[in-house]
Parts: structure tokens; C-alpha cells; sequence
């Protein structure tokens, strides 16, 4: 197994940028998300990868080899990687083992040999038993399980994911995530897997490439992006949080106890007292996760004055959105419902400060 290696690629299509020399070292066996809004350019990455699209510039590496740049372009059948569909894309004439062992036959793999990778890969997805039905017999998850065993029937160095679980309902998407950790745990393949959904992509991935117009906003584990975002696109995009103009202050730290409070504070009175919001020159953005709110129940304890303006019932806990005094608004969880325009008083744990989006 080797690194995958993204050089400062970059993609057009009739003059127009569609990736933006884009870097990245992907560690053999890791599991990427490539995570996006639609359009932001994450699935013409897979494409490059798997062969399907030739770079515009820059360079894909597999280890020592080449395998992309603007004067040479290794076929997709040369690369040993394996790519999984929304679609399926399953032949529905054919049993599930044929189309499991489809890849073999363009090999030319036969005999003992095309048995036994077929069998294997079928063990991988637990779906030995049903070797012998046609597509049509399956449910979703069971099809999408057996286009899993067929990008793995050719025992790939790395295999893509272009957003395979769009086309399922929640129940069968949570099933199927499982089927993937275990898969990868399985295999200890090198997995890129492209999607929209942040759950998913924070649930299944040990790194995350954030993309936004062609472009990577961040690169990090999950833990890290949904701590330390790095601007305010991205803090909105990532997690549940409220983003606030306070006082200006340095970018990319924590900010706590005193120093916020203060902050708050100073923010508070400035932007109750002037006509216009603060500019962006004299604030800060900075990110409030709900966890960090917390209401006070004693009178003599400090704190800042907010009102309800919903309360949204989740099961679990209440979804809480409070205004403050210069009309910012906080997003908080409550065990207990709140009534809409009740007033209360909040502490601030932390806030994470932001760069300002250019």
C-alpha cells in the first residue's frame, strides 16, 4: 500500500476553474471524506482519481507512480482502484455472484481463482447466501452491498465512494455506515468517499477535506474541524453553533473565562448603543457551540440577559434559540422546554475565534 498524493491539481472545463490547486497527502489505509455543498467540485476529485477525468495541471501520485498530470494519464483500468455508485450500476440479468465477479471477467480471471475472490469478496458483506439471486430479490442495502464486493472482487489498492448512500432511507443509511466502518476495519483499504451529509462524513472518516467552489477550506480529523474551524463558512457549515461579532480579537484560539465575558460585554454595550451594527474592521467572528451555553439558576451569579425566541423539541433535549441584548442570536440545548419570549440569563463556557471569509 502506498500514499495517495494530490499535487496542486486543478481542473477546467471550457475555461472555467472547477478545482483550484488542491493539495493533499492521503496516508495509506485512511479513510477521507471529500465533503462539500453541491457544486463545490468533491466529485470531479473522484473522478480524477479513478482515471474518468485527465488533470488540468498538477499532479496525482500513487506511491512513486504517476498516474496523472497535464502530459500523461494512466488509463482507469491500469490503477487498481475500486469505485462504488450512488446507482448501483448492477446488471439486473445477472446473479449477484456475476456481477460481483464482472470485474474479473474483463481481467480475464477465471477458474479457482475468479471463485475465490468472488467468494471472499461476498464474505466481506456478509452476503454469501444470496450468491445466486438477481437484483431485482434485494433490498436497497443489499444491493448496495453487493456493488461494495464488486469494487472489491479486484483486491484494489484504493477504492471511491461517490456519495453511495444518497438513494437510501435514514434507517437503511445508519445500517450501512456500520457495513462501511466494518468494511474498511475488514480490509484496511485506502477509502475515499465523497459526500454532502457532514454526519455521515464525521461518522465514517478519520479525515475530513472540506471543499467550497473548488477550493479546500480545511483538512483535518473530524474532532478538529468541528473544534477549530478555520472561518466562518466553515463554522456555519460544520456542527450546530451560532457565529458572533465581538470585539476584535486574534484569530484561531479559544477564548474563556474573563477575557470572553468581558468581550461580550464590551460588544453588547457598543452595539446596543450604536445605530448601525458594529463594522466588520472594529469585530471579530467568533463560534458558540450550544453545549458551551449554559442558563443560570442563581440570581447573585453573573451572566448576560437573553430571551427565547423558539424552543424546538428534538426528543432528547430542546433546541433552544435566544436572542441577546443587541438582537445576535445563540443557539443553546435545554433539558426542560423554555417559553417563547421568557427571559433568562446565560454563561458563556468558550468561544472559538474565527478568520473573517474573504
Amino acid at each position: 500500500m502506498a500514499r495517495l498524493t494530490l499535487d496542486n491539481i486543478c481542473k477546467q472545463f471550457d475555461g472555467q476553474t472547477v478545482i483550484d490547486h488542491l493539495s493533499m497527502n492521503i496516508e495509506p489505509g485512511a479513510f477521507v471524506a471529500l465533503l462539500g455543498p453541491s457544486g463545490c467540485g468533491k466529485s470531479t476529485i473522484l473522478r480524477m482519481l479513478a482515471g474518468f477525468e485527465p488533470v488540468s495541471a498538477g499532479e496525482i501520485r500513487h506511491g512513486e507512480r504517476l498516474l496523472s498530470s497535464k502530459k500523461q494519464h494512466t488509463p482507469t483500468e491500469e490503477r487498481n482502484f475500486g469505485m462504488v455508485f450512488q446507482s448501483y450500476a448492477l446488471w439486473p440479468h445477472m446473479t449477484v455472484a456475476d456481477n460481483v465477479g464482472y470485474p474479473l471477467r474483463i481481467q480475464k480471471i477465471i477458474g479457482e481463482e475468479k471463485t475465490r475472490r468472488i467468494k471472499d469478496a461476498l464474505a466481506v458483506v456478509e452476503l454469501e447466501e444470496y450468491a445466486d439471486r438477481l437484483p431485482a430479490q434485494l433490498s436497497g442495502g443489499q444491493r448496495q452491498r453487493v456493488a461494495l464486493a464488486r469494487s472489491l472482487v479486484t483486491e484494489p489498492d484504493v477504492v471511491l465512494f461517490d456519495e453511495p448512500l444518497a438513494n437510501l432511507d435514514r434507517h437503511l443509511r445508519a445500517t450501512m455506515e456500520e457495513t462501511f466502518r466494518a468494511f474498511h476495519k475488514r480490509t484496511k483499504a485506502t477509502i475515499v468517499y465523497v459526500t454532502h451529509d457532514q454526519a455521515e462524513a464525521m461518522s465514517l472518516a478519520d479525515h475530513i477535506a472540506v471543499l467550497n467552489k473548488g477550493e479546500l477550506v480545511q483538512w483535518g480529523t473530524p474532532q478538529d474541524l468541528y473544534a477549530t474551524p478555520k472561518n466562518t463558512w466553515l463554522a456555519n457549515f460544520i456542527g450546530r453553533g451560532s457565529v458572533l461579532n465581538l470585539v476584535a480579537t486574534e484569530p484561531q484560539q479559544y477564548i474563556r473565562g474573563h477575557q470572553l465575558q468581558e468581550l461580550l460585554r464590551q460588544s453588547l454595550l457598543k452595539g446596543q448603543s450604536e445605530q448601525t451594527p458594529l463594522s466588520q474592521k472594529t469585530t471579530s467572528p467568533v463560534l458558540v457551540r450550544p453545549q458551551d451555553i449554559h442558563f443560570i439558576n442563581n440570581p447573585l451569579e453573573e451572566g448576560f440577559s437573553v430571551k427565547v425566541r423558539n424552543c424546538i423539541f428534538r426528543g432528547e433535549r430542546y433546541d433552544i434559540e435566544l436572542i441577546l441584548a443587541d438582537g445576535q442570536r445563540l443557539q443553546a440545548y435545554s433539558d426542560v422546554p423554555m417559553d417563547q419570549d421568557s427571559q433568562h440569563t446565560i454563561h458563556l463556557e468558550q468561544a472559538w475565534s474565527l478568520e473573517t471569509d474573504a
